[in-house]
């Protein structure tokens, strides 16, 4: 950029007006477009970074004046406005960095504007700012936190103060933020104070174990693996953090030498929960030579009330046969209540070898949309029944889907958004007999040429 900077920060202020576009209420669909020209607008900004960071400061603490003036015209179930807005935090920091800032005052700054949230904007900032603040930066954003999280520990709660704004809540926040930065800054002692300061969870555990299997120290890190383990199997509501502890169990076991444990252990999670994920990690503790011997133990012990998981599984690993036996021994309410994700993958798969068994699953998503009143997607349940029909016609199985027109007339007869294109398929026609939207508009077109 040229020019004096009195003319360039009229120039940038100009810009930012214009892309916020004041007066001008952006809908939910407009969003994404709206948000890319701010954008485009902040990476002007960001290369005054280098050339004027002052510049840079005061022109960052415009552009977030004014996202906080626009957000009012931004429909509120946007999620990428606020995104950018956190964006807009972090170049500022930079921006500040680069001029030398007192860190102390930056941090301040930024902890007033985390308290004083009122369209949550800085929710989870703190994840992203470690990710920009330097190491002086850094250093006073913990300190200033320590002191809120150490005035809430000995606060007292006010008669008829909300929950929400109570000392407890407060130090559980600021508890959370400290975790968050210890755990940027890689600082096990500070975390680990902390944590016995306010109750050792497994996620706690988990954190503590990435920490010192970075530094080399996997006996360390296993031992707080599996005090996370135990913990975890007896939190009241389960831990989010049980899959990563046993994961990164059995990472270390193979690090440590022992293979043969982390293989068992796979094992183990294997047979609780067979699944696409749990056969990946299962054959990687295996030996190249005995890879065809697991995975027909595996499939074997492919079980379990997971109907989902399991024709995952069974595709994902070509096992066709077993898959069309588990669909044939699945009751119809069953596969019904297996979202689509699962079932078009599989039906797609088995139309040429088990047609028989590819209708029952096409059949079974369209009995879903139906049965969950799901107007919007009326369409794409008439096409399921459509190719359901048609492949039970090919595997000369007409008296099972006579039994499904009965059952769909039988109980869903009311619904008459969906019946009518329904029981156009019933009669023979239906979505395959109109011509698509791209037909219509090439015959169209091509009557235009004459």
């Amino acid at each position: 950029m040229t020019g004096t900077p009195r003319a360039l920060t009229n120039r940038m202020e100009r810009l930012i007006e214009s892309a916020l576009m004041p007066g001008r209420f952006i809908s939910y669909h407009a969003d994404f477009s709206f948000v890319e020209d701010l954008g485009a607008v902040e990476k002007q900004l960001a290369r005054l970074v280098s050339t004027d960071p002052a510049q840079a400061v005061a022109l960052y603490e415009t552009f977030l004046a004014g996202c906080y003036e626009k957000v009012e015209e931004v429909d509120g179930s946007s999620g990428s406005f606020g995104q950018f807005v956190g964006e807009l935090y972090c170049g500022w920091i930079k921006a500040r960095q680069a001029a030398g800032a007192d860190p102390d005052e930056t941090a301040a700054r930024l902890l007033a504007w985390m308290e004083d949230d009122p369209y949550g904007f800085c929710y989870d900032l703190e994840k992203d700012a470690a990710k920009v603040l330097n190491r002086p930066g850094l250093a006073a954003f913990v300190k200033q936190i320590r002191v809120r999280f150490d005035t809430a520990a000995t606060s007292k709660p006010r008669p008829g103060e909300h929950a929400g704004h109570s000392p407890d809540s407060a130090r559980r926040r600021w508890a959370g933020t400290l975790r968050t930065l210890y755990l940027r800054r890689k600082n096990v002692a500070a975390y680990l104070a902390l944590a016995e300061e306010t109750g050792i969870t497994p996620e706690d555990c988990y954190a503590l174990a990435t920490m010192l299997a970075a530094r080399g120290k996997a006996e360390e890190a296993l031992t707080w693996v599996e005090r996370g383990i135990a913990l975890a199997k007896h939190a009241p509501h389960g831990s989010v953090a049980g899959y990563d502890l046993s994961a990164l169990k059995r990472a270390l076991l193979a690090k440590l030498g022992r293979a043969n444990e982390a293989l068992d252990a796979a094992w183990a999670e294997y047979q609780e929960h067979p699944n696409t994920y749990s056969y990946e990690d299962l054959m990687k503790y295996v030996p190249r030579a005995e890879r065809a011997a697991w995975h027909q133990k595996a499939i074997e012990a492919a079980t379990g009330p997971d109907l989902h998981a399991l024709i995952e599984l069974l595709l994902d690993t070509n096992e066709l046969e077993r898959l069309a036996e588990l669909v044939r021994r699945s009751t119809d309410d069953a596969l019904a209540g297996v979202t689509h994700y699962a079932t078009e993958a599989a039906a797609k798969t088995l139309e040429k070898i088990h047609p028989n068994v590819a209708a029952r699953l096409w059949c079974a998503q369209g009995m879903r949309v139906v049965n969950a009143k799901k107007s919007k997607c009326y369409d794409a349940a008439v096409s399921n029944f459509e190719r359901g029909r048609r492949c039970f016609e090919k595997a000369g199985r007409i008296a099972d889907w006579q039994r499904v027109v009965e059952k769909v007339r039988a109980e869903h007869h009311r619904k008459t958004g969906f019946m009518s294109g329904f029981e156009e398929i019933v009669a023979g026609s239906g979505p395959t007999k109109k011509p698509s939207f791209l037909e219509r508009a090439k015959t169209r077109w091509g009557g235009r040429q004459q």
